[in-house]
């Protein structure tokens, strides 16, 4: 937002604590070339698409009409997926000569037609794997087998391996704990389950083998435990056995004969494949407080949510199992399966806290925990084939044998013979060897006259879990936190190592560290391999199943990021805001999605229901679409083709694409703007350092009015500086606040650097940290935060606190809209009301860009007031390319208020410039008269005389296709073209003539005397004919296209012999009603007064 020249000076002057925007870092707008971009949208603005090839049914022939349709259509690039849902081989096998041929010719017919060839990094969607991948190249976790002896003798055993594919790395021995033999067993005890179920005694026989079934028809049970002798319970370990569960779990102990609850849980094992957890059916480990008693009671109450993947279904089963509950006076660290991450979030959509765990109170007795100093590492007393010779000390002793196995996942849906293990995703040298199997070897194909088409390497969404091992990872451990892990691997077994507090250190270390890896070692490394071949990695930084690193730094890595977002429900409300922040933070101008994905509902989308969640997403930073999905067409024999239950169907066969052009012209125009000057924003929110994280937080909530980003510590410690009281980044982003997060945990270096930003001039909001949550330099660093903390924070008190503290300032105890006031940073949009306006703001030293939606069903007339003075508002229309004066408008206080109109879905860019222009109308939103209504009769020319009428029918009043009486025409589908004529009596030159459509289902492309005026997608049906139109007699011709669904439900009612389309996916409802189609009207001509002179 600009300020005139002398009252920013006279303002940073007066007001030194202010944090107003200072410009945008010498960022300047062309206003020539800003307009002539959007009236004509570059090639480089041009959409994507991902371009799958399914089941390996694909042609030569196929593939070039597909490219040439995109390319007609606008679309920019086709990212290539090889997708094989069923896993069997297609028509074309995969890697196959033909197959590769098929590959090297996409990339020779983009350069041909201009269109940019990328492809995934290995078959499927996810992630980095395949057939070349062995089991010691694959992702790893830790396990382990236990043995138990005692000492004080020279032993010689064997020690088990606990799986079959299995890498030793240590095999390490501790003094047993005492504890864990006391516990609730069959020996000592009897249970009993209400209601009663079969083979209760199996869940406290010692043997995780067996296990007791609970009927999902059942909602709750009550499991009873009663012991002959009583213990001083400690932990309760749930272990699963088959079949996914999520219940409410309260654990109650009979004390002075009344159950009284000791603990109350949600346990959410709603997921059970690798992706969430390589250990599959890992023990549900529950720290309680110490609780002597003989008796206690668990009850279940089943929770829904279980989640069926369409990719990784779970078994249909009609009860869930456990093997053990174990009752124990062992303590034991609680959520230590997590933790170390053997377990992960089990849905979609993990949260800010999904991986934060309430403290556990700390173990008072020494013999319930282990010190570090007391694990012997006898790694070099086993042999190859693990046989274990050791002079053991007195004393019982627990042995464990070590070692990385693969944590299961493969890449996928891919055919048989392309899938295999994922590759080490923390090992830069195995991404490189799996980049040479599968990009390496496509780039050895490619005639170099063609390569220059080939630009991208293709990461999609993360959805392969975890590893919590790898090759050198003792070392990267040792040379980041300088201790050696080996003594603390116990934790991973849930044993508490020194101290609860030292063993969730040492995991947190752990979680810590793996994220840095994923990010650099897999994506960086992905892309520096990428790069050294002149091709760029694009990267969804997130992931639905498992994602293990911080999404920030994971964006950062790549070359370019991108989000995602379904045209229903809610993905993408995290999701494009995790890639817009990265991209912001990391000095990203492109901020891509993945573009209207959806699920089922065939061939009943189109644009105009589009538009509302693309024009959504603009707003949360993305600038550039990358459709999903086209769907490779290998012949025109099947129509509408080959399609999938995930996407909306972008392809050659659908009715609409060949008309969608005026559409990309629109996603086009959105782009270009969306990429002028800088990302305004207000807010910094900092998402701490805790890891898994796939989300930040905005806690407290950023009031009305104002902008934000999220922000990591890597950027904070290495790309902020302070400038006018601002976090500034070298290529120009800006904020006037940090938010820290709702955590009492920060390494000292990052609070060093915090403290060294508010010195600048920097301002802070929120609580101090307590600790650090390593255990690097433990406890030095506690201290070293806590002193720094009181520096910053000074006496702590639950008193509102606005403290300066050199030029900045740390405010606390007081509302985010308080502080915001306190820092004099004002709102960038103010709108009294409760209106669904979403808007985004793009600034440059001499212009502002705002981009305003309507997200409502309603036509909203608003008065918004923009945090601008000295220049006058444009509206720019990306629908139309219009771009006019908005003479209506006055400023206070600083703020240009202009009053506007939306109609239903509608937005605008509001956009105030230097350059000013000469109003085209007296008012900002003149009405529009009208001058004819055009009410004869039709000739209706049905173009596919294979399902439609044989020749033209007259439709005296528009009606809807979907009402007639004749079938060739309720369930037609495709394009007809609508002839007549009218008379127009005297045209004014002082007026603007527009032909209103009224109501298209779902596009049409309007010819007036000849020529070509334009298509329209969206309400309002209009368009601009004042060149075309001519007194007298005119003749109109409108080209509507409507549903392939139409056809569908008529062929669903035929036998398969007697269908016009084919498709593969079919979720046509019996007695399905035909969607609205054709031209409906009313149809005229109306006209503008344009201003008077």
């Amino acid at each position: 937002m600009k300020k005139l020249k002398l009252f920013v000076a006279c303002l940073i002057t007066i007001f030194a604590t202010s944090c107003e925007k200072p410009g945008s870092q010498g960022i300047g707008l062309n206003y020539n070339t800003l307009r002539d971009g959007f009236q004509t949208p570059a090639d480089s603005v041009k959409p994507w698409c991902y371009y799958y090839w399914i089941g390996d049914d694909i042609s030569k022939e196929g593939l070039t009409k597909d490219l040439e349709a995109m390319k007609e259509a606008g679309i920019g690039a086709a990212l290539i997926g090889n997708i094989n849902p069923d896993e069997k081989d297609g028509k074309v096998p995969l890697f196959s000569e033909k197959w590769w041929e098929i590959m090297v010719h996409a990339v020779v017919e983009g350069k041909r037609l201009g269109v940019d060839i990328g492809i995934f990094n290995c078959p499927g969607w996810s992630q980095s794997g395949g057939p070349w991948v062995k089991p010691e190249m694959a992702m790893r976790y830790l396990t382990y087998s236990e043995t138990k002896i005692n000492g004080g003798r020279n032993i010689t055993l064997q020690l088990s391996k606990p799986t079959a594919e299995f890498q030793d790395t240590y095999v390490l021995a501790f003094p047993s704990i005492a504890a864990e033999s006391k516990r609730l067993i069959a020996d000592n005890s009897t249970i009993r389950i209400q209601p009663s179920v079969g083979n209760s005694e199996k869940l406290i026989d010692g043997n995780n083998s067996t296990a007791t079934g609970f009927p999902k028809s059942v909602e709750k049970f009550q499991i009873d435990i009663k012991s002959q002798v009583s213990i001083k319970a400690r932990s309760v370990k749930i272990i699963p056995s088959k079949d996914a569960f999520k219940v409410k779990c309260d654990i109650y102990a009979e004390v002075d004969n009344s159950f009284n609850l000791v603990k109350s849980l949600i346990i959410d094992r709603s997921k059970l494949s690798p992706n969430v957890g390589a250990d599959q059916y890992a023990p549900v480990h529950i720290a309680i407080p110490e609780t002597d008693a003989k008796n206690f009671r668990l009850a279940f109450q089943a929770l829904g949510g279980t989640f069926k993947s369409n990719t990784y279904p779970n078994a249909k089963v009609d009860k869930w199992q456990l093997s053990e509950i174990i009752i124990s006076e062992a303590a034991g660290l609680d959520s230590y399966a997590e933790k170390s991450l053997a377990k992960l979030h089990p849905t979609p959509f993990p949260s800010f806290v999904s991986y934060l765990w309430d403290t556990q109170p700390d173990v008072v007795q020494n013999d319930l925990s282990i010190s570090s100093k007391e694990v012997i590492d006898l790694s070099d007393k086993m042999d190859a084939d693990g046989n274990l010779i050791w002079d053991a000390p007195e004393g019982e002793w627990t042995i464990q044998r070590y070692g990385m196995t693969p944590t299961g996942t493969k890449n996928a849906p891919a055919a048989p013979q392309g899938k295999g293990y994922e590759i080490d995703k923390m090992s830069e040298e195995l991404v490189r060897f799996h980049f040479d199997q599968f990009v390496g070897e496509f780039l050895k194909r490619l005639p170099e006259e063609s390569k220059s088409a080939f630009k991208y390497v293709i990461a999609d969404s993360y959805e392969m879990g975890s590893q919590n091992w790898s090759d050198d990872f003792q070392q990267k451990f040792q040379d980041k936190y300088s201790y050696d892990p080996k003594p603390f691997l116990p934790t991973y077994s849930g044993r508490i190592v020194q101290s609860v507090d030292a063993s969730d250190r040492f995991l947190w270390d752990v979680r810590r560290l793996v994220a840095d890896e994923v990010a650099y070692e897999y994506v960086g490394g992905l892309r520096k391999v990428s790069n050294e071949h002149n091709l760029q990695m694009w990267l969804e930084n997130y992931g639905h199943w498992g994602f293990p690193s911080e999404f920030l730094m994971y964006g950062g890595q790549s070359d370019l990021v991108s989000g995602e977002f379904w045209n229903e429900g809610t993905l993408g409300d995290i999701e494009c805001k995790a890639a817009s922040s990265a991209a912001h933070i990391y000095g990203k101008p492109r901020v891509s999605a993945e573009a209207f994905t959806a699920a089922y509902q065939s061939y009943l989308r189109h644009p105009a229901l589009l538009k509302k969640r693309g024009d959504w997403s603009f707003t949360e930073g993305i600038n550039h679409f990358v459709l999903h999905l086209y769907i490779h067409q290998p012949d025109d024999n099947r129509k509408p083709g080959v399609n999938a239950w995930f996407s909306t169907e972008f392809n050659r066969h659908n009715t609409w694409f060949e008309q969608s052009k005026a559409w990309m012209t629109y996603l086009r125009r959105n782009q270009h703007m969306l990429t002028q000057g800088q990302y305004s924003a207000d807010v910094a929110y900092f998402i701490g350092e805790n890891t898994p994280i796939m989300t930040g937080t905005r806690n407290p909530e950023l009031p009305q009015g104002y902008s934000y980003d999220y922000l990591n510590a890597e950027v904070l410690l290495n790309r902020v500086t302070v400038k006018n009281g601002r976090l500034t980044f070298p290529d120009g982003m800006s904020y006037g606040l940090l938010v820290l997060p709702p955590v009492d945990n920060m390494r000292p270096s990052v609070l060093e650097k915090i403290k060294s930003l508010v010195q600048a001039g920097a301002n802070i909001y929120g609580a101090p940290p307590t600790t650090s949550p390593s255990l690097e330099n433990y406890p030095e660093s506690d201290a070293q935060v806590q002193t720094m903390a009181a520096e910053l924070w000074g006496e702590q008190t639950d008193q509102p606190l606005f403290r300066s503290f050199g030029e900045g300032h740390v405010i606390d105890n007081m509302s985010l809209k308080e502080a915001l006031e306190k820092i004099d940073l004002k709102r960038d949009l103010k709108l009294d009301g409760d209106y669904k306006i979403l808007w985004t703001h793009r600034e440059a030293d001499n212009g502002d860009i705002y981009f305003i939606t309507n997200q409502s069903d309603d036509v909203l007339n608003i008065s918004p007031s923009f945090n601008v003075q000295g220049m006058k508002p444009q509206l720019w229309d990306a629908v139309t390319g219009e771009i006019r004066a908005l003479p209506v408008f006055k400023e206070t206080d600083g703020y240009t208020t202009v009053p506007l109109s939306f109609e239903k879905d509608q937005s605008f860019y509001i956009v105030f410039s230097e350059t000013d222009l000469d109003s085209k109308y007296d008012s900002n939103f003149p009405e529009a008269q009208i001058t004819t209504s055009i009410e004869g009769s039709w000739e209706v020319d049905f173009l596919n005389k294979d399902i439609g009428p044989k020749g033209p029918v007259t439709f005296n009043t528009l009606s809807d296709w979907n009402q007639s009486d004749s079938d060739a025409i309720k369930f037609y589908s495709g394009t007809a073209n609508y002839s007549t004529t009218f008379e127009m009596g005297e045209i004014s030159p002082n007026q603007i003539y527009m032909i209103d459509l009224g109501q298209v289902s779902v596009m049409g492309t309007v010819t007036l005397n000849g020529q070509e005026v334009g298509t329209t997608w969206i309400y309002p049906f209009q368009l601009d004919v004042t060149n075309q139109l001519k007194q007298g007699k005119n003749e109109l011709v409108v080209k509507v296209a409507n549903l392939w669904r139409n056809r569908l439900i008529k062929d669903k009612m035929l036998p398969e012999n007697e269908r016009y389309s084919w498709h593969i996916v079919d979720d046509i409802k019996p007695n399905e009603e035909p969607p609205s189609a054709g031209l409906l009207g009313p149809v005229s001509i109306k006209s503008i007064s344009k201003t008077r002179q």
